[in-house]
């Protein structure tokens, strides 16, 4: 929203979009693994500085590139988006898929096998959307046509796909809130050869962005003007968590296509992003509601859920010393995952086998299903090994999903507290030294 609007309001092309591309996708990864967000920021904002400089005349010098150069790098750009988009458009299931083009897609023809028909039919169902719609009336953005068709059909048919929601959470609340990242100094100097390269991506990419847009309207972008915006939106940027951003080449192609001729445009985008943020978040209210109220029941205490609720109880059960109990109370929805976050912090505090407790956990989400799985991960690179039991009715249902089973193991996930420290004996039994018990 913050870029974006900035380099639409600043900048020196009428129809650019700007914001994140999938051309930083390497670097950025590489930057968080090694430096964490706060490097991130700090490297969109010294690129922010450099870009800045477009002052000096800098961006006139996309003159000379060929023009042949121009159109390799554009479809190089189409290449690596379309790569990106093969896994869920097939519902391939798979491990992280690498940010590099070619094991990418040696990772993709691996897991061929576990394509997900449903998932393959709305992505052609969209395709075809898309495709047909401009020829009857290029005046209906196809885009739009094509997510709400396609979201429709997922919801009434109960399709068995991930959506927005379930893979990434839920929609941020308010407005991004101002704040200065946690920059340390240390780092300046490691990480100006990245903030150099993120400089010159974002110049090339805006410029060729710019270039392409000039042919498509018959308009001529100022290169400096372009370029000093670009940079005042990378610094101020991740001031509101943002990461680089640049000119957007597909998303101004679409803007165009779609009727653009102003900067309004681009600036309409952002702001209609900023719409969603306000007026979609209380929806995600209105399912917080609901969650809530299906996890409330009312029914007679009877000899049979009295003998049922026994594995259960804790109470009197002796917890071996080679094994970490924890447990969630309540709801652990998007506001609450955090909680899991600060109850973890020192893994070296935890024995060799983790066992999280959910009898009284009475609904989860897809924030608080991220969470369980950022924190298997953890452990599971710290070499413990993690159980989880005594889901209830609405958690259980949601981490039968295929996604969370393949990250969990399905061995590893059990129906009370009794089974799963019977699972503990077990494998701490192969191990009882207790060296890496997660790993094998």
């Amino acid at each position: 929203m913050v870029a974006g609007f900035l380099i639409s309001a600043l900048g020196g092309s009428r129809t650019q979009i700007g914001g994140p591309t999938g051309a930083f996708v390497v670097i950025v990864a590489g930057i968080v693994a090694r430096f964490g967000m706060p490097g991130l920021a700090m490297v969109t904002l010294m690129a922010g500085v450099l870009l800045a400089m477009g002052l000096t005349g800098l961006g006139d010098a996309v003159r000379f590139i060929p023009r042949i150069v121009v159109v390799g790098f554009t479809n190089g750009i189409a290449i690596l988006i379309a790569s990106t988009q093969i896994k869920d458009f097939f519902g391939l299931r798979t491990p992280t898929v690498p940010s590099e083009f070619l094991p990418r897609m040696r990772m993709l023809a691996a897991h061929w096998e576990s394509l997900n028909w449903p998932a393959f039919g709305l992505g052609m169902g969209a395709l075809a959307i898309l495709i047909l719609l401009p020829r009857f009336n290029k005046r209906i953005p196809a885009s739009i046509v094509a997510l709400l068709v396609c979201a429709g059909v997922r919801v009434v048919f109960h399709l068995p796909v991930e959506t927005i929601g379930s893979k990434f959470g839920g929609i941020p609340r308010g407005l991004p809130p101002l704040s200065i990242p946690d920059f340390h100094s240390e780092h300046i100097l490691p990480l100006i050869p990245s903030a150099f390269t993120v400089a010159l991506l974002a110049a090339l990419e805006s410029m060729l962005s710019a270039v392409v847009a000039d042919g498509l309207t018959g308009d001529r972008h100022n290169p400096s003007v372009e370029l000093v915006a670009q940079g005042i939106a990378n610094m101020l940027s991740p001031l509101f968590g943002g990461i680089p951003a640049t000119g957007a080449i597909a998303r101004t192609a679409t803007n165009i296509r779609a009727g653009a001729r102003t900067p309004v445009s681009g600036m309409v985008a952002a702001l209609t992003l900023l719409a969603i943020l306000l007026v979609a978040a209380p929806l995600a209210a209105l399912l917080y509601i609901r969650r809530v109220a299906d996890t409330t029941t009312v029914s007679h205490v009877t000899d049979d859920y009295i003998r049922d609720g026994l594995p259960h109880v804790l109470q009197g059960r002796i917890v071996p010393p080679y094994v970490t109990l924890l447990r969630i109370h309540g709801l652990f929805l998007w506001g609450t995952t955090e909680k899991l976050v600060e109850a973890t912090v020192n893994l070296e505090e935890f024995q060799p086998v983790v066992i999280l407790r959910l009898r009284n956990m009475t609904a989860i989400d897809a924030t608080g299903i991220h969470a369980i799985e950022s924190f298997a991960k953890r452990l599971r690179a710290s070499g413990r090994l993690f159980l989880l039991c005594g889901a209830m009715e609405q958690p259980s249902k949601l981490l039968q999903q295929a996604r969370f089973i393949e990250h969990m193991g399905r061995e590893n996930m059990m129906p009370n507290i009794q089974s799963a420290l019977d699972r503990a004996k077990e494998i701490y039994a192969e191990r009882p030294d207790g060296a890496a018990i997660g790993q094998g």
